[in-house]
């Protein structure tokens, strides 16, 4: 892997990391996993601000791989450079295990939804650091609002100019991937009638969405460049687009995504993109590429995706007609299918048709908001749920 462009702001602990991982030899589509959860009371069901207990605690056994978020009431892990989707699945079940226990200490519990059935934005302390009270300061309610947990799936690539082809053809499969991870119907409350409302709190924010197309890795880093030089932003970290070249290793992100309640769900999803990614590398060796559509195209899909999830049909812009979500999924499986055995992740991956079968976190939230008839009794099954297995 060869040493990434550097954006301004970069510490020098930073450039040491990019170094080391740049000089290791790694094999082909890595991936990094990271999920954001809620810290919930269970006495009242509300959010909790965890007041640095839980990312304090967890520094002293994970080190960098927990750390705070704007929200107190928000944790974040993330794997490290996993060689494989098993790799990747033992490091997932290992974090959430560790910080549902230092969640336990505290007398609180962790819990993987898109957004909080019904606590208030309002309510929430911010983060006492000199970045946040920057964002704040700059986007003031967009930022306090900004509520909301998710999942993001590095998955490594051989280089900048190679991430960018990526980044213009997986940008197709975007909906596809978010309709299965939906799971955040309901926001201060209320059932928003959407699958994955988190999407629409996020959407309040600059450089987000789906990316534009970019002719080279140089186009892309002229944008950014732009950027920091106008004081828009710092540094690239702050385009916050649902798949992004990243601005300091070399990367693909996919960022759209709903945190999922369960680990194999999570699993499920990483094996997904990173086959994707695999797929699209191989067309690229073969002379072939998949086509390209524009984002005002691909936005009427990521739009119907929130909207019902797996439950609805989206565009096949190639036949120019709608289809069921769930058949589309199934075509997407074949898609990828002959790189699922070189990247050994046929069984992981294979968890995509039970969450096709069962419901997405959403469907399975509504049921039980259906059965029961009030939100605690959701908050009390996304509980259970993250928690299972570890």
């Amino acid at each position: 892997m060869s040493t990434p462009i550097l954006t301004p702001l970069v510490t020098d602990k930073l450039v040491a990391e990019i170094t080391e991982a740049s000089n290791e030899k790694l094999p082909p589509f890595t991936i990094g996993i990271e999920e954001e959860f809620q810290v919930i009371d269970p006495e009242t069901r509300q959010l909790r601000s965890h007041m640095h207990q839980i990312v304090e605690g967890g520094k002293v056994v994970l080190k960098e791989q927990v750390k705070s978020e704007m929200h107190q009431s928000v944790v974040e892990v993330g794997t490290n450079i996993c060689r494989n989707v098993k790799e990747a699945k033992e490091e997932v079940i290992y974090l959430r295990k560790m910080v549902a226990e230092l969640a336990k200490q505290q007398g609180l519990c962790i819990a993987a939804a898109g957004t909080h059935p019904f606590s208030m934005w309002q309510d929430q302390l911010i983060t006492d650091n000199p970045r946040y009270h920057e964002i704040v300061n700059e986007m003031q309610d967009a930022a306090r609002s900004n509520l909301i947990f998710g999942l993001h799936v590095h998955v490594g690539i051989e280089n900048r100019e190679q991430g960018i082809k990526l980044l213009n053809s997986a940008r197709y499969f975007l909906p596809h991937i978010f309709a299965l991870s939906t799971n955040s119907p309901f926001w201060q409350g209320r059932n928003t009638g959407f699958k994955s409302y988190r999407v629409k709190v996020f959407d309040k924010f600059p450089r987000t969405g789906i990316p534009d197309f970019f002719s080279s890795a140089e186009e892309y880093d002229r944008y950014i460049n732009l950027l920091i030089k106008t004081k828009c932003i710092d540094n690239g970290k702050k385009i916050w687009f649902d798949l992004r070249l990243h601005p300091f290793f070399n990367t693909i992100e996919f960022r759209i995504c709903d945190i999922p309640m369960r680990v194999e769900e999570t699993i499920a999803l990483a094996a997904l993109m990173q086959a994707i990614v695999a797929k699209l590398v191989k067309l690229m060796e073969q002379n072939l590429d998949f086509r390209q559509y524009g984002r005002a195209l691909i936005n009427e899909n990521k739009w119907r995706a929130a909207r019902y999830g797996i439950e609805g049909k989206l565009i096949d812009f190639g036949k120019e007609q709608e289809v069921p979500v769930k058949e589309l999924t199934n075509e997407l499986l074949a898609f990828v299918d002959d790189v699922l055995d070189e990247l050994g992740s046929r069984d992981e991956i294979a968890y995509i048709h039970k969450m096709l079968e069962h419901g997405t976190g959403a469907d399975r939230q509504l049921a039980v908001f259906k059965e029961k008839g009030n939100l605690n009794a959701v908050v009390d099954y996304i509980i259970e749920e993250t928690n299972k297995g570890l």
